[in-house]
């Protein structure tokens, strides 16, 4: 069974981390949500409360886990890379080339943990400015290498996806996209 860790931090936007860990949990991968602030309920952008599944001390090592995800919400994309731990971990994940996957802001993450360079990437609009190393694209997911980003919110279906895609397979990835009516809804609105 693959193993993913998601990471939350006080102000993660709730639609992103909280989409990311039911779609994947829903294809049989176990999502670890993971609390940086060494208690495990940890309080979302818009107040929603969430406990974590395990706290960042407990993170000993990343050998059981394919990828680490980085949802956005501010101020938890800021709260997450001025964590020194956090960095070391995106690092770790990065040099094991393991799927590395943010979303909005969360690509901020990424660059201050210096794993950008050169890659094309993605973000909420207005964060591009802070991802000076990279290629930066308007795309809604954008896969470069080990490296998965998104836009927002709205996207957090299609990030989802290219995660299972990466983890599973296209098939487990269309499985799902089928399972939750995209497929019908993306017909239906001319795509």
């Amino acid at each position: 069974m693959k193993k993913v860790l998601v990471l939350l931090a006080e102000g993660f936007e709730e639609v992103e981390a909280l989409t990311i860990v039911d779609y994947l949990k829903r294809k049989d991968v176990l999502c670890e949500t993971c609390s940086i602030t060494g208690e495990k309920m940890v309080v979302g952008a818009h107040k929603i409360r969430v406990e974590a599944d395990k706290v960042l001390a407990e993170i000993k090592n990343i050998d059981n886990y394919q990828a680490l995800i980085i949802p956005g919400g501010l101020p938890g994309a800021t709260n997450l890379r001025d964590n020194p731990i956090v960095i070391r971990l995106v690092q770790a994940f990065n040099h094991e080339e393991k799927i590395l996957a943010a979303i909005c802001a969360g690509p901020i993450v990424l660059e201050k943990a210096g794993v950008l360079k050169e890659k094309k990437v993605t973000s909420y609009p207005g964060f591009e400015g802070e991802l000076k190393e990279s290629t930066y694209l308007e795309d809604i997911v954008v896969q470069d290498g080990n490296i998965i980003t998104a836009r927002g919110p709205a996207v957090a279906v299609y990030f989802v996806l290219k995660i299972l895609e990466n983890l599973a397979g296209k098939e487990k990835s269309n499985e799902l996209k089928k399972d939750i009516l995209l497929d019908m809804v993306e017909e239906k609105v001319g795509q």
